[in-house]
């Protein structure tokens, strides 16, 4: 198989966003092994780039790799949840508080569009539209506090339980409960409530975690 010619760091890049929307169209759920010959092939780059990209996915959470068995797409257990969903709480809110100091109508736009396209991608069954819109919604809002240490360890967070994140917009129900969430979320913006805003994020991040908890415990029984 002839490698593709591309600028360095463009193969890897290509490796790591195909294996990312994989794991966010469930292609590639939890647990699964990753065969890197096959994946390779699929998008026709050699083996170094994907085991590169590999590395990437492994340290943001999204893959672990054992001993002679290879990379696999991270199982959470729901201990596991309950602890990053408890650190998003402490680092989103002090982002959100900071942010609300800061939040201008450009801003405040650009996050009712996300919450639009969010909505757009649900009705139309594009998850992974709608994670990539609710991504820009939120990240777009914390980043709006201008402290790039806390927003490293916010995105880490994220990356980590992106493939739950999916599961939870698989399920029109929980669709239907983010939007109305966003909404909330949009109105304590506007206003610049900082109070308001934390305890919206609070509640949106809570239901998620409920839903996902029993997402886990019925796939198990």
């Amino acid at each position: 198989m002839a490698e593709r010619t591309s600028a360095p760091g463009t193969t890897q890049q290509h490796a790591v966003d195909w294996l990312r929307a994989a794991i966010v169209s469930g292609d590639l759920r939890p647990g699964d092994r990753i065969g890197q010959e096959e994946v390779a092939e699929r998008i026709g780059v050699s083996l170094i780039p994907v085991r590169e990209a590999l590395r990437v996915l492994e340290s943001e959470g999204q893959v672990r790799y054992l001993p002679r068995r290879g990379y696999f797409v991270t199982e959470l257990r729901v201990e596991d949840l309950v602890e990053i969903f408890e650190l998003r709480q402490l680092l989103e809110s002090r982002a959100a508080r900071r942010a609300a100091e800061l939040l201008d109508d450009e801003l405040v736009d650009r996050m009712a569009e996300a919450a639009r396209e969010c909505t757009i991608a649900g009705e139309a069954g594009d998850v992974a539209a709608e994670l990539a819109a609710n991504r820009r919604l939120h990240l777009g809002l914390f980043e709006a506090a201008g402290e790039p240490h806390t927003m490293r360890l916010i995105r880490l967070l994220w990356e980590a339980t992106e493939a739950y994140r999916a599961l939870y917009y698989n399920e029109p129900v929980h669709r239907r409960a983010a939007d109305a969430a966003h909404r909330r979320i949009l109105a304590a913006a506007r206003r610049r409530d900082a109070d308001a805003l934390v305890a919206e994020l609070d509640a949106h991040r809570s239901g998620g975690l409920e839903s996902l908890r029993d997402i886990l415990m019925s796939s198990t029984d």
